[in-house]
């Protein structure tokens, strides 16, 4: 299946004096590979787009902002943030749902050497409040919705100033947008690679996320590694059915419907990335439903939707599906979770012109570590493709030694895109890196063409919906009830979500307490998409190993029968 022609191809795109020539270079005190062409910063990234002033950029509901309009509105931002005494190295959070201001916030601060931290939309207040304390921002950016809830967290007292989007009231202590935005150009900084651009929460294995600190150098790499991925496999393709390269051909712009939260990589620094590299149009929704990003797909002549598998399994099988025009749509698909092999296949035969794309990555890989598509995600579905030319790869044995080729093992990854670790976590980042190599807690394995396959999960997480939920943050909360003896959380499969979150309880001897009153409890102090949908009331102590560790597995699959 074309796999000379890719790795030819391979050769030659990743060879000496090539666009996506790769080199060695010493980051953080390890030989890290990354490409030679990569722009030295985030900021070198964004005024290179400049040149696209002209055309429309972000759309929202009504709203259409033009590439001039955001470079202006971005200066703006960057010029009022300097007025406020924010330095380079400072942190300014951002806190809202997907409105056009993430963005360009986002972008105002990674091109003068602040770092933009995400907070999680759906956070309850007690989840922002951590990350607040933890990230100690010096600007809040927020919603209404966010500005409500860090009010009350602040009860008065602002720790950071607050500047709010889209609210008609405020109170006096909170800078409306309108003045952020009123002047000012972009300030020249000389902005260093290896700073830290952004901070994106992880879920957390021990009760709280962790935040993790992606660089220049990382999310640039990372911007070059999915513009490979797209070339190599269309000139693969291309080469073995005998079609010459048109040297004259420009890719057409694309124009992408952005439906998962720009608080993840896989919103800003993939989707987001990607369609601003090439001039692109970005359309954002207020949440996701189907049926909206139908018609969205039909007015805007959508060409790429890149969620999580959910939702191209939605948008496929909804009854409205042909009664719309989506032949513009080409690609389809995701990551956040794997794409289950019959999806790609109802994929490939929904439309003629569409087709089926996955990535695998993480947060601490900036984005991708492999990508697979079109042909070669058809002939090998059960494969998240192969390891982007950023990064070296190795499956690992429990003994820390590298496994032969095809065995299944730890994978680790090594490359510019790693993350520089977590925030205020020395212990986690050690435990997480070594030598520069990324311990991903997945468990895959290589095969003879260097395609990868995800096996299992190392990590103890749920995987629902694309979110990663640590089970282990779930039982720190149920363990905070008063009536919980003992608790064991774990992810079984659902149809839409590919994973619910559900939990075995042991209560104190004595106590009684209602599945309502547990999940009330947990809404207190998890956002809503980590509290249990599946619990169990058990009886008799929970299974355990030699060393005390709970048989999860042997739990899942004795409760797994009682399951709706």
């Amino acid at each position: 299946m074309h796999h000379r022609e890719l790795n030819q191809v391979w050769s030659e795109l990743t060879a000496p004096g090539a666009r996506f020539e790769i080199v060695d270079t010493v980051v953080r005190g390890a030989n890290t590979r990354t490409f030679r062409n990569a722009p030295p910063s985030i900021r070198t990234f964004w005024l290179s787009t400049a040149q696209f002033a002209d055309r429309d950029y972000i759309v929202y509901q009504g709203e259409c902002i033009t590439y001039r309009e955001a470079h202006r509105q971005v200066g703006a931002i960057a010029s009022w943030l300097f007025e406020h005494g924010i330095q380079p190295g400072d942190r300014v959070a951002i806190a809202m749902r997907n409105y056009p201001e993430w963005l360009l916030i986002y972008w105002a601060c990674v091109s003068v050497g602040i770092a933009a931290v995400g907070i999680n939309a759906w956070w309850v207040a007690e989840e922002i409040d951590y990350a607040l304390k933890d990230s100690k921002p010096k600007v809040v950016f927020c919603d209404p919705e966010r500005l409500e809830r860090i009010l009350d967290l602040w009860a008065g007292a602002p720790q950071a100033m607050l500047v709010a989007t889209r609210a008609d009231t405020l109170p006096p202590a909170v800078t409306p947008w309108s003045s952020v935005i009123a002047g000012g150009t972009l300030p020249s900084v000389d902005v260093d690679p290896d700073a830290v651009a952004c901070i994106f929460y992880t879920s957390g294995t021990t009760g709280f996320p962790k935040g993790a600190q992606l660089t220049h150098r990382g999310c640039v790499a990372n911007l070059l590694n999915m513009a490979f991925a797209a070339e190599v496999q269309a000139a693969a393709v291309a080469r073995a059915s005998g079609v010459a390269p048109d040297p004259d051909a420009r890719p057409p712009t694309p124009v992408s419907l952005l439906p998962t939260p720009l608080f993840h990589v896989a919103a800003t620094n993939c989707g987001g990335y990607a369609t601003t590299a090439a001039g692109g149009l970005i359309i954002l929704m207020y949440r996701w439903d189907a049926s909206d990003a139908l018609e969205l797909i039909e007015r805007h002549k959508v060409t790429v939707l890149s969620g999580v598998p959910t939702m191209a399994r939605e948008l496929i099988s909804h009854p409205d599906f042909d009664r719309h025009d989506t032949s513009s749509l080409t690609t389809l698909g995701g990551g956040g979770a794997p794409l289950q092999p019959d999806l790609v296949e109802k994929i490939q035969s929904r439309a003629a012109q569409l087709r089926p794309g996955t990535g695998y990555g993480m947060t601490e890989s900036s984005g991708i570590i492999a990508s697979n598509f079109g042909d070669f995600l058809v002939h090998r579905p059960d494969s998240v493709g192969r390891v982007m030319p950023a990064f070296e790869a190795r499956c690992v044995g429990e003994d820390g030694q590298t496994l032969a080729q095809g065995e299944v093992g730890e994978l680790w990854v090594k490359g510019s895109p790693v993350i520089e670790g977590y925030l205020n976590h020395p212990d986690a980042t050690a435990e997480a890196i070594t030598d520069g190599w990324l311990h991903t807690g997945d468990m895959a394995r290589i095969d003879e063409n260097g395609f990868l396959y995800l096996v299992d999960r190392k990590k103890d997480m749920v995987l629902r919906g694309g979110e990663n939920i640590f089970c282990a943050e779930v039982e720190a909360c149920l363990h905070r009830h008063s009536a919980v003896a003992e608790c064991c959380v774990f992810g079984v499969p659902e149809v839409r979500l590919g994973e619910e979150v559900a939990a075995a309880v042991v209560l104190r001897s004595g106590v009684s307490l209602t599945a309502e009153a547990l999940r009330a409890h947990c809404a207190e102090h998890l956002a809503k998409h980590k509290i249990p949908r599946h619990l169990w009331f058990l009886t008799e102590p929970l299974p355990r190993n030699a060393t005390g560790k709970f048989l999860k597995r042997q739990l899942r699959e004795s409760l797994k029968p009682a399951l709706p």
